[in-house]
């Protein structure tokens, strides 16, 4: 190997490195940036709910009808009791409805 070869291979390593890097910090960026959210009950619409939507059904999308208080759905964090629907606000806890 002359010593331009090795020059180019080492350039290409290091490159491939920094390439590398970059990527990793731009994956990590992306998480730390994404919007929390919080479990808000009571404002899922009939089988549009995330998860828990009381006895009887498995999860995601079991819910029986709207606004259904043991169902809940994922939504931006800190914005889960401003929601409101025709039964009510949403709330961070199962309701009666």
């Amino acid at each position: 190997m002359t010593r331009s070869h090795a020059t180019v291979a080492g350039l290409t390593a290091v490159a491939a490195l920094v390439a590398g890097t970059g990527l990793a910090n731009a994956q990590s960026n992306t998480r730390a940036t994404a919007p929390s959210v919080e479990k808000c009950y009571g404002v899922a619409l009939a089988g549009k709910n995330d998860c828990a939507a009381g006895p009887g059904t498995t999860c995601a999308g079991t819910s029986v009808r709207d606004y259904q208080g043991n169902a809940w759905k994922n939504v931006p964090a800190g914005t889960c009791t401003s929601i409101q629907t025709p039964r009510g606000n949403g709330s961070l806890t199962p309701v009666s409805r």
